[in-house]
Formats: structure tokens, sequence, C-alpha cells
């Protein structure tokens, strides 16, 4: 990330650039050497145009204009030598040459502006990231967590995909969420929510009342700021898991979120029917409109919370990322290493390139969690 590296330039420390700097110095001395023994019945000075060429894929502009004197400087020596300097011959070959290396030198200084450009584009995605999306702990008493996050869009490292964890006196809550939409656009969105769920996870004993309570910030926001044209459209999934130290269970409560893939140490892989209510946004403000799953959750298990965006990838031949069997492969890994095969997997799957964003969050019960219990259902308010 940054500017390129490996320009050459006084007061420079050694780089691998000065070492690629004798390629076209080479070429210069060894053309016009191979045009002076030839004589004038064989032209070998056009070639030396090749030398700017070939640095300006390695060094910047005034490297690049420097090279190219230097092949000017070669051809009037090969033009001295055979007795030809004033000839129309070598005087159209140096303006060619000089011609050439001077758009060289303007491309190179383009490349050069875009990748700052884009180097300050991207430093500016980095903060807003770390602004927004605030690092989330390793461990959170006893559990231990991980995460990723890709953007879709190029040179962006933020979009409309969310996570945020909270420790609230002996019990973890943790928010995955997604704003319709990806990129920039859907910022506003996604720190409305990341805001409200760090003030809300603290203040509601149910996560019903939680998601009441961010489906109103939401509520809100969007009568300031939606337009008319935009009525309905814009709104986000989430989904809510609370898991309490004395307790092995899992809570969880979808707002038309998809359902969690949870692992166990079995090696098996589980996909919860959930009781998903309507997305946060859609102005329901209700809490008993919110279900809340229960499941058994214990020392070894680990719940993968994901976006669609992970489900919805699609490699050349349009088949969709087969997300649960590809992840039986790594049930027994730790979030970090799991989450690392995943990410790698899931590139791998669509050639590098997402359609939407994604985020993935990976939660798993460390020995101080109760054993399993059996498993139960509850709705709160």
């Amino acid at each position: 990330m940054g500017s390129r590296q490996g320009r050459v330039g006084l007061g420079q420390p050694w780089q691998p650039s000065h070492l690629l700097l004798l390629i076209p110095v080479v070429l210069i001395v060894v053309i016009t050497a191979s045009d002076i023994a030839t004589g004038p019945n064989v032209v070998l000075g056009p070639l030396l145009v090749v030398a700017p060429t070939l640095t300006a894929w390695f060094a910047g502009p005034w490297t690049t204009g420097g090279i190219g004197v230097l092949a000017l400087a070669g051809e009037a020596v090969s033009g001295w030598h055979t007795g030809t300097l004033a000839s129309r011959n070598v005087v159209v070959e140096m303006t060619a040459i000089a011609v050439i290396t001077t758009l060289i030198v303007f491309l190179c200084a383009v490349r050069d502006r875009h990748a700052r450009q884009m180097a300050q584009v991207r430093s500016v995605a980095e903060a807003a990231q770390q602004v927004l999306m605030w690092p989330l702990p390793s461990r959170l008493g006893p559990l231990r967590l991980a995460c990723v996050y890709l953007a879709a869009e190029e040179e962006a490292d933020v979009g409309g995909d969310l996570y945020a964890a909270a420790r609230t006196g002996s019990a973890a809550r943790v928010m995955i969420g997604d704003v319709r939409g990806k990129g920039l656009p859907a910022l506003g969105e996604a720190a409305l929510l990341l805001g409200a769920f760090r003030e809300a996870a603290h203040q509601y004993a149910s996560l019903p009342g939680l998601a009441a309570s961010l489906e109103r910030s939401m509520t809100r926001y969007l009568a300031d700021f939606e337009s008319e044209g935009e009525a309905g459209e814009r709104f986000a999934t989430a989904l809510l898991v609370e898991i309490a130290d004395a307790e092995p269970l899992v809570r969880m409560t979808s707002c038309g979120h998809p359902a969690p893939l949870l692992l166990g140490p079995d090696n098996t892989v589980h996909v919860p029917r959930l009781h998903p209510g309507p997305p946060l946004g859609v102005g329901v403000t209700d809490p008993d409109n919110h279900v809340v799953d229960v499941l058994p959750f214990g020392p070894g298990d680990t719940l993968v919370l994901y976006t669609d965006g992970v489900i919805e990838a699609r490699d050349h031949n349009g088949v969709f990322y087969p997300f649960a069997e590809r992840v039986a492969q790594w049930t027994d890994h730790p979030p970090e290493a799991l989450l690392h095969h995943i990410e790698r997997d899931l590139l791998a799957h669509t050639g590098g390139r997402l359609g939407d964003d994604v985020a993935l969050l990976a939660i798993q019960g460390d020995e101080a969690l109760p054993r399993m219990a059996s498993p139960g259902g509850e709705r709160g308010n």
C-alpha cells in the first residue's frame, strides 16, 4: 500500500531498482558500441528507445528522463564516430528518441500521480474503517473472537457490512449486519447502526428490546436523510447474538439476517433454523416482532456469523460458493485460522473479484464455558 517503491534519486539509500538501472545503461552501451562497430550500413540507433521504455517499468519520470538523455547521448556518440552526426537520418533518429522519451516520461508522471491519488483514497478508507469498525478483541470473557472484512469495491476497505461486540456484565453481545448497498454510499447507515449498538447493548436486558432500539435509531435516521425516491429502499439486516458466561447457550435474534453456522468439536456443521424478524429500517418497532432463538453452545463450539456476500459469491460459471460444505474442512481450527482458510477459499472461488462486501465473524467457546444443556426456545421483550 502506498506509493510506488524503488525510485532512484539523490540522497536515497540503495534500493533494488538501482540494480535494475544497470539493464537500460548496459543496453545503451551495447547498442551504441554495436552501431559504431557495424558502420553506417547497419542502423541500430533507433533501438536505444528501448532503454527509457524499460526504465519506466520500475522507476519514476525523473529517472526515466535521465535514461532517455543517456540514449540520446549514445546516438550522438555513434553519429560522431561514423561521421553521420549532421546527417538527416541521425537527426531524425535523435528527434524520434527525444519525442518518444518525452511521451514515456509524461505517461510515467500520470501513472505516478494516479498511484498517489489511489494511495490517498486507500488511506482515507482505512481511517474510516478504523473509526467505524473498531478492532474486535481476540477474547471476550470465555470466548475467542476473530473477524474478516472484504470490501467489494476496489481501493476501498470499508462498505455496508458491519460487526461489533460488547461485554455487558457477565455476557457478551455481538452484532453482524448488512446495509443495503455496498461501498462508500452505505457508510452512513453502517455508522449509525454501529453507534446505536455500542450504546444500546448495555441498556436493554433482552435481544428483542435491543433490536427494537436499533430499529428506532434507524427509523429516525431515515426520516432525516432518506429522499422520497428512496422510501422503503434503505434498510439493513442484522443478527444479534448473546452468550452468557454461566450458560451453555447462545441466544440469537435475526432481523432478516442469514442464520450463522454452528461448528461442533466433533467436526459437525449445523445450520440452525431461525425465526427472522423484519429488517431494520422498515418501521417495525414492537419487540414482540423479534424472536429469540436458543441453541446449545459449549466449550469447543464455534459460531460463524457472516453476511450474504459470502453465500452469494459466484465463480466464473455462476456457481454459488458452497459455504457450509467448505467450512466443514476446518471445524477443528481456532477462529483466526478458520477465517483465514475461508477468506483464501472464497477469493479462490471468485477469482479474487467479489460481487458484494463480505464480513465474517467467528466466536469460539473455551473451557471456561459450562458444558452443553438441552436446547430450548423463548420469546423475549
